[in-house]
């Protein structure tokens, strides 16, 4: 099988800056995609709310991650990118298509997260977590899918979680986000089925990115613990069956081979990948 087998294909990935989402855009490229990604970076902080937790890496590193893209001889798109709203969606939409002509590989790697026991929840984090988690990769989903309906080939993957198949305290808005994505996901899937379209999730488990390791220093301070954040993550750690976190590259791994047309028979899935963890 090629190694550039997505020659030629263009790919969006949302929350392409950082985490799970950075390495499934350079994975993308090395199998010789163009990549236009767009995350939330610091500039845009003001629209974070207070006890959300979400990683905005600044312009440097969307400029990094862009040349870093384009280290692997493909062509590459980097911009802001706050999905929680139509406007700035479809603005990068628009301008994914002008660079590129199409968009054959869409990855919503985009999210968030919030820690708040549910007779405590506000509504505005309650809001953005579905708004994030859910609706935005609804509102990229519904540019995209009529292009590769029309050219009968397309690839969505969306970033669930464990959390869209448990629940845990404190993150009832988060796992409701990341259920109802599944339900999505299924949905979309049947859809493209007769036109050569699949969508699938996937269902992480702890993954070693910034964001999760801000979660941790979140948790420290709910709980109130005298204890360093890396000591805490290798107590994590300790109780997962492989006693580690899952590298990003991991991830994307998995991305990148549904993207292949040999998985096109893979759709309507949601895969979990957790070195055997049920969270």
């Amino acid at each position: 099988m090629s190694e550039r087998y997505l020659e030629g294909r263009t790919a969006w990935v949302t929350g392409g800056a950082s985490g799970m989402g950075r390495a499934s855009a350079i994975r993308l490229a090395q199998a010789g995609a163009n990549v236009a990604i767009g995350s939330l970076v610091g500039s845009q902080r003001s629209v974070v709310l207070k006890d959300q937790n979400v990683h905005t890496p600044d312009d440097v590193r969307l400029a990094e991650t862009k040349a870093e893209i384009e280290s692997h001889g493909v062509r590459a798109l980097a911009m802001p990118l706050d999905v929680c709203s139509d406007q700035p969606v479809r603005a990068a939409y628009d301008a994914i298509v002008a660079a590129f002509g199409r968009i054959d590989i869409l990855i919503n790697a985009a999210g968030t997260s919030a820690r708040k026991l549910i007779a405590d929840h506000p509504d505005e984090i309650w809001h953005r977590m579905i708004d994030t988690n859910l609706s935005g990769p609804f509102r990229t989903i519904r540019l995209c899918f009529p292009g590769m309906v029309e050219r009968r080939w397309g690839r969505i993957v969306n970033f669930a979680s464990t959390a869209a198949n448990t629940g845990y305290v404190r993150h009832s808005a988060y796992c409701a986000s990341k259920s109802g994505l599944l339900g999505l996901t299924r949905c979309v899937a049947l859809e493209g089925a007769p036109h050569g379209v699949s969508c699938n999730a996937i269902n992480p488990g702890f993954v070693a990115t910034d964001s999760n390791y801000s979660a941790s220093r979140q948790e420290i301070e709910i709980a109130g613990l005298d204890i360093s954040v890396e000591e805490y993550r290798a107590g994590i750690a300790a109780t997962l069956p492989q006693k580690r976190f899952l590298a990003p590259s991991e991830v994307a791994a998995l991305v990148a081979f549904l993207c292949r047309d040999e998985a096109y028979g893979i759709t309507a899935e949601d895969i979990t990948i957790a070195m055997g963890s049920l969270w």
